[in-house]
């Protein structure tokens, strides 16, 4: 499923009934505990089963709590998607996984390790591409 597919609202809120449903059977709850822990109407808990209604953040929040789930997991977000804090670097764009996995590397070297890479880099650079 490509990622127009997955944004769907009506997508979206079967998605999130159906991890909401696995999540309450998992812990053994009925809708109504559910529903009551949440502080919502059980008729209210059902629809969203049911994928038919969308529910507040306040009440998504509420519902992760219960279900003890991320939201990510109720709004079919995958760890690629999203960052799990906002004191994460921000997204490196298009770059390639050999990057990526450099700039991974780099995060964590001494400033004067880095200058004594970039010196290196400079002298590849000069060279020509052997291939």
């Amino acid at each position: 499923m490509d990622e127009s597919e997955r944004l769907q609202p009506e997508r979206l809120q079967q998605s999130l009934g159906a991890t909401a449903r696995a999540a309450r059977e998992r812990l053994g709850l009925t809708q109504a505990q559910v529903a009551q822990r949440t502080g919502i109407a059980p008729n209210l808990y059902g629809r969203i089963e049911r994928g038919g209604m969308m529910p507040a953040v306040p009440t998504l929040r509420k519902l992760a709590l219960t279900l003890v789930i991320s939201a990510d997991a109720l709004l079919a977000l995958r760890r690629e998607d999203v960052t799990a804090s906002v004191q994460a670097p921000a997204p490196q764009g298009q770059l390639s996984p050999e990057l990526l996995h450099l700039v991974g590397m780099l995060r964590g070297w001494s400033p004067a390790k880095v200058k004594r890479l970039i010196r290196v880099l400079r002298v590849l650079e000069k060279e020509p591409e052997d291939e």
